[in-house]
């Protein structure tokens, strides 16, 4: 146990000195980025791929995304700004591209700059599709994953020193053989799990934000189900997973809808 004291340590002081409360999961978060540092480098990158891929513009599919992302970001402003987080999106800059790829992928960088590969529009198939996907990503960059995923990877390094100081009069075979231990272990332990908290976070206020926005939550487990169709069941163990598997992840989502389709009946939306 004491090869890990150090390595302890510091992730434990590290824990206690970054974490705030996030507005929107209610939870304390491990964070070390500010917005003021991490917004920027997003624009630059998102501007980058932008230039480096086939942005698709001016068809249907593209006013698709374009006006269900408009719809998922006044959600949004709803949403925070009914809890009082006025000023929570003060520094994003809402962009929705439509890109032509084959992935079945969308992804959302921190400050709202967001991607809808062309390859997933036949699974999203309708509006509603296509809202819980975008709910899902940009749900992502209001809960700050980024900027966590990032304060989490730095602890890892920090306690992967930690280990190679406690061990350090050891001999090299001893030295690597506790680095493996420790990279397995806080990969599988802890930074795993923790994306696949992340995943669900992302899943509980997308279904939120998509129903603010004027779309049916259950319609969720619809675009779910056919995701899980497309892979055919073909997927790590879910413990070896950054995502949680399609079943817990359609569970999931069914226990939340009721609490979705209330907070929209506080905005006038009602769902049966």
């Amino acid at each position: 146990m004491k090869k890990y004291s150090i390595a302890t340590a510091i992730i434990t002081v590290g824990l206690l000195f970054s974490c705030a409360t996030n507005p929107l999961t209610g939870k304390k978060s491990l964070n070390f980025v500010s917005n003021s540092e991490l917004f920027p480098s997003s624009f630059q990158q998102y501007g980058a791929f932008l230039k480096e891929n086939k942005v698709i513009s001016g068809t249907a599919d593209a006013k698709r995304v374009e006006n269900v992302g408009m719809k998922i970001k006044a959600a949004a402003e709803k949403y925070l700004n009914s809890i009082g987080q006025t000023e929570y999106l003060k520094d994003y800059r809402w962009e929705y591209k439509l890109v032509d790829s084959k992935d079945v992928n969308a992804w959302c960088m921190p400050g709202g700059k967001i991607v809808v590969y062309s390859g997933i529009l036949p699974i999203t198939k309708d509006d509603a599709g296509l809202a819980t996907v975008m709910g899902h990503e940009v749900s992502h960059a209001l809960a700050n994953h980024g900027a966590q995923r990032m304060s989490a990877a730095q602890l890892q390094q920090i306690g992967a020193v930690g280990v190679s100081l406690a061990t350090g009069n050891q001999s090299a075979e001893k030295q690597q053989m506790w680095q493996q231990y420790y990279g397995l272990g806080s990969e599988v332990g802890v930074m795993l799990p923790f994306s696949r908290s992340h995943e669900s976070e992302a899943d509980k206020i997308g279904l939120t934000l998509m129903a603010i926005a004027g779309y049916n939550p259950d319609q969720a487990i619809d675009f779910w189900q056919r995701m899980a169709s497309k892979s055919g069941g073909e997927s790590a163990p879910e413990f070896m997973s950054t995502h949680p598997s399609d079943a817990t992840r359609i569970a999931n989502l069914k226990a939340l809808i009721p609490e979705a389709k209330a907070i929209a009946a506080k905005f006038g939306i009602i769902y049966k």
